[in-house]
Parts: structure tokens; C-alpha cells; sequence
């Protein structure tokens, strides 16, 4: 009897503490924190880089430079959406602020000849959802690279534009075209900030609900394995296409009815601005992952950094060095692995110091 006490494995005196309520609910928050940590950065650079321009500037936080930054934006965010699913896809579209320019002064002509406005509108649109589609045409047909055959777009409508134009600008005087696309607003919200709200939840619509939308991202991370199994690659390409084509011809009508004028010059570096937001925004180049809305978060990002720096009065050439910083740590953050080294870091740090 002694044997078979003794064989038994002696017990603690006392049974094991339990967790306090207060680490078990800071444990908690510190995984929530780590889980939103990758999906919310975008918002929490805004919020950071809004703060730094409440510091710098009273001007910042003014009803005036808020509606300028949103009004300046609604251009590059059009732009930025269909940029957007044309990354998504693993390609990129370098023709899209040559096709805003042909917009405009395809707008100004039409007008200047006596079209009637909405029927101008639907014709600029068609001719700029025609560029997208040979672009689309030269990628999948030809087999030509996206990077090549949208450089060769972007110099083609450049200098058709320059053509057609034959003065240095055509001024447009159509109150329709200004009310609609620039001065116009519905429950107080400026039309331009309409636009760009619907395209921007259309977008996210598409591309979270539709077959179309998940087909992208299908496309975007496997091409050939979505080719094998039974997606329509090529159509949904030249559709992906010409949706960028005809967001830049609307992108075109607002800096149309904006500036009150057509001109093959006013799209230029438009392409590297929507390019710069959508990467910004998490999308990577590599195709497969990006969001829409995340797009226009980065558009916002990028605005608000160049309006800072303009209250500030920071000259033009220190803004593009800067510029080129933002897009280099953003493409770190997305491309790279950059939240996720950086979520690595602080939940090792904090099981480090988790009490035990």
C-alpha cells in the first residue's frame, strides 16, 4: 500500500493562477490590433499625414482647402479606379492621361462645332473607350507587353490630339458641361465628388461580387491557370481595357469642364499619378491583389502630402523627390512584405513582454 502511494505523482500545493480579467482583455486588444493592423495602415497614414497638416499649417483644416484637395482628387481617383483593374490583372496602362487630354480636346472641338452636349459626352466616351479596346486588342491579339503596347497608345493619342487640336487651346463655354461635370452639386456635394463616389463603389461592387471582378484577381495571380481552367482571359482583358479608356475619357470631361478648356497638354504626368495611387493604395504590380477603395485612399494620400507641401510653399522639384519616397515606401508596404514584417515585429514584441 505504502508502494502504490508512494508511486503516485506528487500534486502542487495550490492549482495554477488563472489569467487576470485585465490581461486577458489586453491580450485580446493587442490581436485585434495585430489582425486590423495590415488592413487599416492606409487609414492611419492618412490620419497621420492630416495631423502633420493641422501642425504645419492653419490653413490646412479650412472648409476651402478641404474642397480643393476633394475637387483636385476626383480627376486622379477616376483615373486611379480604372488603372486599378488593369494592375489588377498584372498589366498597366501608360495611356491613360494622354486619353484624358484627347477627352478634353475632343470635348472642346465637338462643341465648338455645334453638337449638342450629351450627344458630345457620348461621343468622347465611345472615342476613348476605342483607344482602351486597341489597347486591349495589341495586349491580347499580339501578344504585345502591356508596358510596350500602352507606351505606344500613350505617343499615338498624344499626338493625334496635337493634330486635331491645331491651336494651343480650345476654350469651352457650354454651361451644360460645366454644371454637370465641375460647378454643379447635389445635396451640397460638388458633382466631381459624385462621380468619383460612384465610380468608386461601382468599382468595389464589381470587383468583390461580380464573376467579372473575382475573375481579375484569377487572372492577376495565375494567368495560365486561369486560361486552363475555363476563364474567358482574353475577353476579360480587352473588357479591363476598355473600362480604363472610358474612366479616362470621364476623368477628362471633369478636367474638361474644370479648367474650361480642351488641350492635348493637360494630361501629362496624369498616368504616373493614378500608377503612384493605386500602388499606394496595397495593389501590387505583380497582379492578383489590390482593392479599389484602397486606390482611392492612396489618391487621397498623395493629394494631401503635394497640398501640404504647397501650403508650406515647398517648390515643385523637392515635392516630385518627396513624391518619389512616398511611392517607394508605399510599394515596400504593399509589394515587399512591409506590413506583415512590421505586424512580425510588434506581435513578437508583445509576446515578449505578455505577462505570463
Amino acid at each position: 500500500m505504502s508502494r502504490t502511494l508512494s508511486s503516485l505523482p506528487p500534486t502542487s500545493g495550490a492549482p495554477s493562477p488563472s489569467p487576470s480579467p485585465l490581461a486577458s482583455i489586453g491580450s485580446r486588444l493587442r490581436g485585434s490590433t495585430l489582425r486590423a493592423l495590415p488592413k487599416s495602415y492606409l487609414i492611419l497614414v492618412l490620419l497621420a499625414i492630416v495631423a502633420v497638416g493641422y501642425y504645419v499649417s492653419d490653413d490646412f483644416l479650412t472648409f476651402r482647402n478641404a474642397e480643393n484637395v476633394i475637387t483636385a482628387a476626383s480627376i486622379v481617383v477616376v483615373l486611379a479606379i480604372g488603372q486599378y483593374f488593369v494592375i489588377l490583372t498584372g498589366g498597366i496602362d501608360l495611356s491613360v492621361g494622354s486619353i484624358l487630354a484627347m477627352s478634353t480636346v475632343l470635348t472642346a472641338l465637338t462643341l465648338q462645332a455645334g453638337m449638342p452636349a450629351g450627344a458630345s459626352v457620348v461621343f468622347v466616351l465611345a472615342c476613348c473607350a476605342a483607344a482602351g479596346l486597341i489597347n486591349g486588342i495589341l495586349v491580347v491579339w499580339l501578344n504585345i507587353p502591356p508596358f510596350i503596347a500602352t507606351l505606344a497608345m500613350m505617343s499615338a493619342v498624344k499626338g493625334f490630339s496635337y493634330i486635331i487640336q491645331s491651336t494651343s487651346l480650345i476654350e469651352i463655354k457650354d454651361q451644360w458641361i460645366i454644371q454637370v461635370f465641375s460647378r454643379g452639386s447635389f445635396l451640397g456635394i460638388r458633382n466631381p465628388v459624385l462621380i468619383f463616389i460612384i465610380v468608386a463603389v461601382i468599382a468595389a461592387l464589381v470587383a468583390k461580387y461580380t464573376t467579372f471582378g473575382r475573375s481579375l484577381y484569377a487572372i492577376g495571380g495565375n494567368p495560365e491557370a486561369s486560361r486552363l481552367s475555363g476563364l474567358p482571359v482574353a475577353r476579360n482583358l480587352i473588357i479591363t481595357y476598355t473600362i480604363s479608356g472610358v474612366l479616362a475619357g470621364l476623368a477628362g470631361l471633369v478636367a474638361a469642364a474644370q479648367l474650361r478648356q480642351g488641350s492635348s497638354l493637360i494630361g501629362v504626368g496624369y498616368e504616373l499619378d493614378a500608377i503612384a495611387a493605386v500602388v499606394v493604395g496595397g495593389a501590387s504590380l505583380m497582379g492578383g491583389k489590390g482593392d479599389p477603395l484602397n486606390a482611392v485612399i492612396g489618391v487621397f494620400i498623395l493629394t494631401t502630402i503635394i497640398n501640404i507641401m504647397n501650403l508650406v510653399g515647398i517648390s515643385s522639384e523637392p515635392q516630385l523627390v518627396i513624391k518619389g519616397a512616398v511611392i517607394i515606401l508605399a510599394v515596400f508596404l504593399s509589394s515587399a512584405g512591409g506590413v506583415q514584417r512590421i505586424s512580425g515585429f510588434f506581435a513578437k514584441h508583445f509576446r515578449r513582454t505578455q505577462p505570463a
